[in-house]
């Protein structure tokens, strides 16, 4: 069935501008040896989004390699025990590598590979999912690669370590700052400026300079595309779209790859559910907008947006059960879509999270990442204050075999 679009006061599409800015959100915040880069890149994106035959082997890719489309689940024992919304899950915890990161990772490999000449990737990860989804679509199209990732995530994720050493990629562990996803893209960024003739950044989430967040929202609305000609097909989901999308938000992709879609049906509710961490008051979180004493409007790693950052201008430690979500910044999109009130943002603590990743294991035989634990988390407490029948769609955004370490040694249950 092909929705048809109520008129939208706002044009969603238009934006970014020719400035990259979503409203004073976005820009280009880099050293003057890299505008080059940037501009080649995004006249290569514009390119590709009208190029037939880059979007036809895309596409293909995604069918026959990345295996999408993702399926609609109806959560039933989730929604009956919670006795309020039904609850559907867009699984992309089922796509190739285990996350959603393989479909900006094999867009942008794509791109360059076809559109740019470039030899060599470096990408940066905090769970590791994003370097295994770009070390796997080095691996398929031959392409060198190198992911820099901070040595604490390395510590906590080091399934998804090995996982892209196999594939042929060089994981360079990072020493500096918090040794998390923030350092990480500072020494990608530093190797990017010192190769950027033969290299590409391949940027994990929708933030970072112009093109970055419009382009990696863009190759993640397939994920919102899919789901939103599935929610109306009365036999794999509802039969209707959502009244309730949610979707846990660390830089954004994500969120924003199932957002977008969805902007102009303005009846649709859009909740981004940040890392509390141990709770706002802890000062030991990764809620950006949450916390009025930390989070503010900043400059980092290129785009302007809403930072952790002291009252002296300094980018404030973070904290998450999750490495996927312990970023200091937020995508310069979800900033203007809180402004607009179009997109609602909440958080959930560690101990929230938890309960969520129990619930969908007990309930639902399905283990949950982390980072969609926080999704999960959240809708605990919503779908029983909706009534029966009401919808919840919550983008699982990737499978918990990686942080299985993580929670075996919160929980103390080693098996």
């Amino acid at each position: 069935m092909t929705p048809t679009a109520p008129t939208a006061r706002i044009n969603y599409r238009a934006l970014p501008d020719e400035n990259g800015r979503f409203g004073p959100y976005g820009g280009k915040y880099v050293p003057e040896t890299l505008m080059p880069a940037l501009d080649e890149l995004e006249e290569a994106y514009l390119q590709a989004r009208n190029d037939k035959a880059f979007l036809y082997e895309l596409g293909r890719l995604q069918r026959t390699y990345v295996g999408r489309p993702t399926p609609i689940s109806y959560a039933r024992r989730l929604s009956e025990h919670l006795g309020g919304a039904q609850i559907y899950l867009k699984r992309e915890d089922l796509a190739h590598t285990g996350a959603h990161k393989i479909n900006n990772a094999l867009g942008q490999a794509l791109l360059m590979k076809r559109k740019m000449g470039k030899t060599r990737i470096v990408a940066e990860t905090g769970a590791g999912q994003h370097g295994v989804a770009t070390a796997t679509a080095a691996a398929l199209l031959g392409i060198e690669c190198v992911v820099y990732m901070g040595t604490v995530d390395m510590a906590r994720q080091q399934p998804n370590v090995f996982r892209m050493k196999l594939l042929g990629t060089e994981v360079r562990g990072v020493e500096s700052g918090s040794k998390t996803l923030k350092d990480a893209i500072n020494e990608a960024i530093r190797d990017w400026v010192t190769n950027v003739r033969t290299t590409h950044y391949l940027l994990g989430s929708a933030l970072g300079p112009h093109p970055y967040p419009a382009m990696v929202r863009d190759f993640q609305s397939v994920i919102g595309q899919e789901a939103l000609w599935q929610m109306q097909d009365g036999e794999i989901g509802p039969g209707r779209l959502p009244d309730v999308i949610v979707a846990c938000v660390g830089g954004g992709s994500n969120s924003m790859g199932i957002f977008h879609p969805f902007l102009e049906y303005e009846n649709v509710r859009l909740i981004g559910v940040e890392a509390g961490g141990h709770g706002i008051e802890s000062g030991e979180h990764a809620a950006r907008f949450a916390d009025p004493a930390l989070g503010r409007l900043g400059v980092l790693q290129g785009t302007m947006s809403y930072v952790m950052q002291d009252n002296d201008g300094q980018i404030a430690l973070t904290h998450s059960i999750s490495a996927g979500l312990d970023y200091a910044s937020v995508g310069p999109e979800h900033a203007w879509l809180r402004d607009l009130q179009r997109a609602e943002y909440t958080y959930c603590t560690d101990e929230q999270a938890l309960a969520g990743f129990k619930a969908l294991c007990h309930l639902e035989g399905i283990i949950p990442a982390l980072e969609s634990a926080h999704a999960i988390g959240h809708v605990l407490e919503l779908a029983p204050t909706l009534p029966k029948n009401q919808v919840i769609l919550v983008n699982l955004s990737g499978r918990g075999d990686k942080d299985l370490g993580t929670v075996m040694s919160v929980l103390g249950e080693e098996q």
